[in-house]
């Protein structure tokens, strides 16, 4: 059984630097099919941008989407954990922060993701803090975020 978010964490995430174009952004995600990338610079984590992002802080906005970076419209303090953190904690810290993913880094570098239903796939009921009660293994109320809080952090400053 899984104790560590290395061992069930996504290797090698989805990144684009900071200087990339929303547009860019948008068709990587399409490709993909995934809800957000990690926004990097000097191959550090810089931030988080998600679909949600762009409807909200870009084309709402009206900004032009071929020229408007990352940098400015992505959510910059976001919540990471390591890959030696412990799995159960990893869920606590999702429950609190109320978002569905974190970014794994290293010395700044991001190296992974670990998302929600990594987690409720690997915990078992023991597993689970105490102070978590609502985690448990395919059940998972109370960590699913509610759809305007998909990263649970501010937005980056406009």
């Amino acid at each position: 059984m899984p104790h560590t978010v290395e061992e069930v964490m996504t290797r090698d995430p989805v990144t684009l630097p900071e200087e990339a174009t929303v547009v860019k952004a948008a068709k990587l995600m399409r490709d993909r099919g995934i809800g957000d990338v990690l926004v990097v610079g000097d191959g550090r984590l810089r931030g988080l941008v998600t679909d949600r992002d762009i409807v909200v802080r870009a084309v709402a906005e009206g900004r032009d989407l071929a020229t408007t970076p990352l940098a400015t419209l992505c959510t910059c303090d976001v919540v990471t954990v390591g890959p030696d953190h412990d799995i159960a904690e990893a869920a606590r810290l999702m429950r609190e922060k109320d978002v569905r993913q974190l970014p794994v880094v290293v010395d700044g570098r991001p190296v992974g993701v670990v998302a929600l239903a990594d987690l409720t796939l690997a915990l078992t009921p023991g597993d689970v803090p105490s102070d978590a009660p609502s985690l448990t293994p395919g059940d998972a109320p109370g960590l699913t975020p509610t759809p305007d809080r998909v990263s649970g952090h501010a937005p980056a400053p406009v």
